[in-house]
């Protein structure tokens, strides 16, 4: 997984980060993104989504607890629903890579360039399963939201979060039926945002994707 990494070392850049986000999808919580330069190979990292919960926790204490660069943004659900949930993920993207210092001079990125970030990037598409550095930041990004999400829980017990972390599961649109929305949800997602147009939910499957 360092094949991408070899080649921009290869060409002359020495601080590469790699750079990967959580929570596009749900219609809770916030979105994160973190951005991580590998000091060095760290052994089982891969994509947070092909981990186990207990080892995501175990390689995030690794890392975090490493000689590794690594910056964190969270971006709230008030934020999200101000400005859009693509601009939100650009922001928190360039802001975790903000919080690296000395800076990178170059970016691995997972799916899509940063629109509007000066340091030279590379997108590959499934980059958290295809480059260390991006899969690294994906476990940054996983379990830093995971995390908040089981906070929310607490405060909000009503929905489930510590469950689904937020997603359209069948449990989630059932809880909002009954309690209606609360601060941490996206009210410009649908269904929340039919639900405070209309007064009422409409019939939903899962909205995991």
């Amino acid at each position: 997984m360092s094949v991408f990494e070899r080649d921009v070392w290869a060409a002359g850049r020495r601080r590469i980060a790699g750079i990967d986000e959580a929570g596009r999808g749900p219609l809770a919580g916030p979105i994160t993104a973190a951005a991580v330069v590998l000091a060095e190979p760290v052994p089982g990292v891969n994509d947070s989504k092909l981990l186990s919960e207990k080892r995501r926790e175990a390689l995030f204490e690794e890392l975090m607890a490493g000689p590794h660069a690594i910056g964190v943004e969270v971006i709230e659900a008030a934020i999200i629903d101000a400005n859009g949930i693509q601009p939100a993920n650009y922001a928190a993207m360039a802001q975790a890579m903000g919080q690296l210092d000395p800076p990178p001079d170059f970016l691995l990125v997972d799916g899509f360039a940063i629109r509007g970030c000066s340091v030279p990037q590379n997108p590959i598409v499934k980059g958290d399963r295809r480059s260390q550095s991006i899969a690294a930041a994906s476990i940054i990004a996983k379990v830093t939201r995971d995390r908040i999400m089981r906070e929310l829980d607490v405060q909000y017990p009503q929905y489930g979060f510590a469950r689904h972390k937020g997603y359209g599961t069948r449990a989630h649109i059932e809880a909002l039926r009954q309690h209606g929305p609360c601060d941490a949800h996206r009210k410009s997602f649908a269904p929340i945002r039919k639900s405070v147009e209309t007064g009422r939910l409409f019939q939903s499957k899962d909205l995991t994707a």
